[in-house]
């Protein structure tokens, strides 16, 4: 018995740990903000395309420099904005996709955003992983932004 309990000990943190089973992307394809914030800031290289799947008024008062408004991915029209804004972009374009609303593992506007993308063929898709919000994990620690109106989608 006690070791039971002991061994169930070890699994539970270890399970609340590993990956939501209902995120379809792999660990592999999460991006922390550091991360994506040095790929932003690095002098030379092109920074991947940025779409920002929330809702407009998030995007509106602040957004990731060089992203475009795609969303929300909750909505179909966010869906077919996203689309239309990726359709140039060849397959194997390096994609992040990020929102912000709330905490990532409650967000309504990730999951469709990133299946839409996989069913379109994209074989780069990343998420910027935001544990709580845009203003705690991103702005509130000082990484670059841009403010203003939307970049329209080509």
């Amino acid at each position: 018995m006690l070791l039971t309990a002991a061994a169930l000990g070890l699994l539970i943190p270890l399970a609340l740990m590993s990956q939501n089973s209902s995120d379809p992307w792999p660990a592999s394809s999460v991006l922390e903000p550091p991360a994506l914030a040095k790929l932003l800031t690095a002098p030379a290289g092109k920074p991947p395309a940025i779409f920002a799947v929330a809702f407009p008024v998030l995007y509106n008062s602040k957004h990731l420099p060089h992203a475009v408004f795609a969303g929300p991915g909750s909505k179909p029209e966010g869906i077919e904005a996203l689309k239309k804004a990726a359709a140039g972009l060849p397959k194997d374009a390096d994609i992040v996709l990020y929102c912000g609303c709330c905490p990532m593992t409650q967000c309504p506007n990730i999951r469709p955003a990133y299946r839409a993308l996989q069913e379109m063929g994209f074989t780069h898709i990343r998420v910027l992983d935001i544990p709580t919000n845009m203003a705690t994990d991103w702005f509130g620690k000082g990484y670059p932004f841009e403010e203003g109106q939307p970049r329209p989608s080509n």
